[in-house]
């Protein structure tokens, strides 16, 4: 059955226990309750799973634990992020291999490794070339940036290049890539503050946190976008604008989790160095989400 990549993807948070194994009845936990919540797949190992700390040899454990939750037409999306290009295609095949839908492929990241546009272009169209599943360019890093130009020229000369998710520039760079190229390719929202918003100007659905932490809202937003229900989705929008903003920063996956736990959902430990939220960041949180 053909995947439908388009709607509610929520990246999954990957719990850990305290010695930084992956634990299974936690992560399937999470799984359930955003699909039960009415998402159309699941994204494993992208910025809130902890992506860039999950070894090729533990996609398995996400992969096959998320198939177990999807029907045949909800994909499984798993993110990658390598700093080199033929590292980049190993862990792309291992994500395939082990049943994988989808890749998410950050951009290089260390700032002294950052290539020019060439460079971005090749790392792509190797991993297109070699992995042979469809890819979703995670444009998430500053300093290394996926211009509209770029992905246009993606999407025109590679077999597997399909989307982008957008998460610098905000709603304005959506907007930017959905204009450049038109109905092409599909361009997933992660303004998680604005994320009605993004529906309503065309995006082709969302893998952003915010989806995990409320996948039910989530899930109305992009109903009512579908529907053209312009106030209710709106409504739905500001009633969470306020909240998420506690939500910001660096440590993101700690304090979704503690927030997560706040709701009565355990989802255990991050992975060392990511290990100690302040308690007044704690108390910011708590308030937030039980005003």
């Amino acid at each position: 059955m053909e995947k439908k990549f388009e709607g509610i993807i929520p990246p999954i948070v990957t719990p850990f226990d305290e010695d930084g194994a992956i634990h299974e009845t936690m992560l399937r936990s999470e799984m359930k309750i955003c699909m039960d919540a009415g998402a159309d797949g699941l994204s494993v190992a992208g910025s809130t799973g902890e992506g860039p700390t999950i070894r090729d040899e533990e996609y398995g454990t996400l992969i096959r634990a998320a198939k177990d939750y999807v029907s045949g037409e909800q994909p499984v999306v798993c993110g990658i992020m390598r700093t080199c290009t033929r590292d980049a295609v190993k862990s792309g095949l291992a994500a395939k291999e082990a049943g994988a839908d989808a890749i998410m492929v950050t951009p290089p990241a260390y700032n002294v490794l950052v290539p020019n546009e060439e460079g971005m272009y090749e790392f792509y169209r190797t991993i297109s070339r070699e992995v042979k599943l469809p890819i979703i360019i995670y444009n998430v890093i500053p300093q290394n940036t996926i211009l509209p130009g770029l992905y246009k020229r993606l999407l025109d000369t590679t077999d597997y290049v399909m989307g982008i998710k957008q998460s610098v520039g905000g709603i304005q760079a959506l907007y930017a890539d959905i204009m450049s190229t038109g109905q092409k390719g599909r361009v997933y929202a992660a303004t998680d503050d604005m994320i009605f918003s993004c529906f309503e100007l065309g995006a082709a659905g969302a893998i952003s946190a915010i989806l995990s932490l409320f996948p039910a809202k989530c899930r109305q937003m992009w109903e009512c976008a579908q529907r053209k229900e312009h106030d209710k989705g709106l409504a739905i929008q500001n009633s969470l604008y306020d909240t998420w903003q506690c939500m910001g920063g660096n440590q993101f996956p700690i304090r979704l989790k503690y927030a997560l736990h706040v709701l009565g959902r355990e989802t255990g430990y991050c992975r060392s160095p990511i290990t100690y939220l302040p308690e007044d960041e704690k108390t910011r949180i708590r308030e937030a989400l039980l005003k």
